[in-house]
């Protein structure tokens, strides 16, 4: 069997549809405040090509927004629900609100203080 043009990637997502920009929202549950989770979160977005953002919130999880081609979004999102920071303790990583977008909203992956 001959793979058509373009291939496939891992995942089995055809390269067309493989960057197809999306957008999520995430909220990282266990020990992800006071572990650098959100200046690795962001590096990660960073290296992967993502834009978006982190932040802590009051009851002690980390949330924010990825978006980008959806082959590196589904990366980032493996990494959030099972690597994190080398201190952090993933108990849960929620995501939602995922859609496809026309255009990415953000120009860089920020820190929200």
């Amino acid at each position: 069997v001959i793979p058509a043009a373009g291939g496939e990637d891992k995942e089995g997502l055809s390269m067309a549809e493989g960057n197809t920009l999306i957008s999520v929202d995430y909220e990282i549950f266990g020990k992800v405040q006071g572990v650098f989770f959100r200046k690795h979160t962001q590096a990660e977005g960073k290296k992967l090509g993502l834009v978006g953002w982190v932040q802590n919130t009051d009851r002690g999880t980390v949330q924010g927004q990825l978006q980008g081609p959806i082959s590196k979004v589904r990366h980032m999102q493996e990494w959030l629900e099972t690597r994190g920071s080398p201190k952090s303790h993933i108990d849960k990583a929620n995501f939602n609100n995922e859609k496809v977008i026309l255009k990415l909203d953000y120009s860089d992956f920020q820190i929200v203080k």
